[in-house]
């Protein structure tokens, strides 16, 4: 594990910077609606990427082995399967289309020779086998070699019919389809650490599913209240511990998070922890409560502790510390004076995801005009960088980028009044194991990999 744990851009001796490794996707200016990237998430090896985009499609990528020849250059990923996942629906009894858009994926621990992925659109979740023939049966005694059924009375003698080698196919076949549990929307599903569970979450319940059992789920969370009038928050994201198999998370448009744990009740309505950070009156505007609303929450990789993002920071919170957050860290406090006209053009009900890297000593979440940004726990130093065809020559090595906030603008800097709010990173994914990142910009995925001196 080449120092997983240290960023490029911490000063000391020998680091690494990030450089340009891949693009995927089309260059073209007008952007197909079905071609945009809407998940992205390494399997837990990091040998395959999945992204899934709002045309219902899947695409995984596998990284090839590294060249003798080339030995400074990590392996590549490269298309290894695209299938489609999900289908535009009708719902006739509430005259509602159900979009075809992949919302999330989840990789479930490798087994045997297959892989495994849970995709769900806003109702329905299935789970795909991904898996590979290289061989093929041949000489069947009641058929030809072209599958014509032989005519039984001129078969004179019995073969055993033997696996003979044919090019590598990949198969993407759905194993279980697990439909009908979800009245609104389902914005996350987390796989459980048993590996056997899973939980699904929409606006208003979560579900606990077994992944053998597609006719019933238990509701486990539900806060819809009796009268919808009296609807003050929603859920907006929720996660399965990676060591306990009894405790999840869900996150709220209020901002709070809610430990929940399974052992205490069945319908986990009343949490065993509530993480809340008091907020300064003397910051309370219009949109406080638009902009404190959690739109990801991660746990570490060690379970310790969690990361929520909400609109204009991430938060670092302890498990055992739910009166406040353990770290604060400003991705683009600049826009704070930007909210009303963010406000009138949507995006401050942008949803961006947050990741951690494979040790928990950095964390990376997007921004907008492409740009996304990372955090050193340990150092507290954070970056700034770039997804853009600009800067995508093999090997090219990712300048900083800084962003002016007014008064004289330094040379390299970027107005606030300039940037591109068309252009922004929701989803990213961190290699589990190496500095190997990928960034979903629109219709364009990116990789970027330390550079190995």
């Amino acid at each position: 594990n080449v120092s997983a744990g240290k960023l490029g851009w911490v000063a000391g001796g020998n680091d690494f910077q990030w450089c340009f490794s891949q693009v995927k996707g089309a260059i073209d200016e007008d952007v197909a609606e079905a071609d945009i990237i809407s998940t992205v998430e390494f399997n837990y090896s990091g040998e395959l990427l999945a992204t899934g985009d709002k045309g219902g499609r899947v695409v995984i990528f596998q990284h090839e082995q590294e060249s003798k020849n080339r030995p400074h250059l990590r392996g590549e990923y490269n298309v290894y399967s695209t299938f489609q996942s999900h289908e535009p629906e009708f719902d006739y009894l509430k005259s509602l289309e159900i979009e075809e858009k992949i919302n999330k994926i989840r990789w479930l621990p490798q087994q045997n020779a297959a892989h495994f992925l849970l995709s769900t659109n806003d109702k329905t979740i299935k789970l795909w086998k991904i898996s590979e023939r290289d061989k093929r049966a041949e000489g069947y005694n009641l058929k030809d070699e072209d599958g014509r059924l032989r005519d039984p009375f001129r078969i004179t003698s019995l073969r055993v019919p033997v696996l003979m080698p044919m090019d590598l196919m990949v198969e993407a076949s759905p194993r279980r389809i697990f439909a009908n549990a979800h009245t609104y929307h389902i914005n996350s599903i987390s796989v459980n650490s048993d590996h056997e569970t899973y939980l699904s979450a929409d606006d208003l319940r979560i579900n606990l599913w077994h992944l053998e059992i597609t006719d019933r789920s238990f509701n486990i969370v539900d806060i819809k209240p009796a009268n919808m009038e009296e609807l003050t928050e929603v859920i907006t994201a929720a996660e399965c511990h990676p060591h306990q198999c009894n405790v999840f998370v869900y996150s709220s448009s209020k901002g709070t998070i809610r430990l929940c744990d399974m052992r205490a009740a069945a319908l986990c309505d009343r949490h065993s922890k509530f993480f809340e950070e008091p907020e300064d009156p003397s910051s309370r505007s219009f949109f406080s409560e638009i902009i404190s609303s959690i739109s990801d929450v991660k746990f570490s990789h060690s379970g310790r502790y969690m990361m929520t993002r909400d609109y204009l920071s991430v938060k670092v919170w302890d498990l055992n510390m739910e009166n406040r957050p353990v770290e604060t860290y400003q991705v683009h406090e600049y826009l704070r004076s930007k909210l009303c006209s963010l406000y009138e053009n949507d995006c401050i009900f942008d949803k961006f995801e947050c990741c951690w890297n494979g040790s928990d000593s950095a964390i990376m979440t997007g921004s907008y005009n492409n740009f996304f940004r990372m955090f050193d726990r340990n150092t507290r130093r954070d970056i700034t960088l770039e997804a853009s065809r600009e800067s995508s020559k093999p090997r090219a090595t990712l300048k900083p980028r800084k962003v002016s906030t007014g008064g004289k603008r330094k040379k390299d800097e970027i107005s606030v009044d300039s940037l591109d709010f068309n252009k922004k990173i929701l989803h990213t994914a961190w290699h589990p194991k190496d500095n190997v990142i990928a960034v979903a910009a629109t219709n364009n995925l990116y990789i970027f990999q330390d550079k190995l001196n």
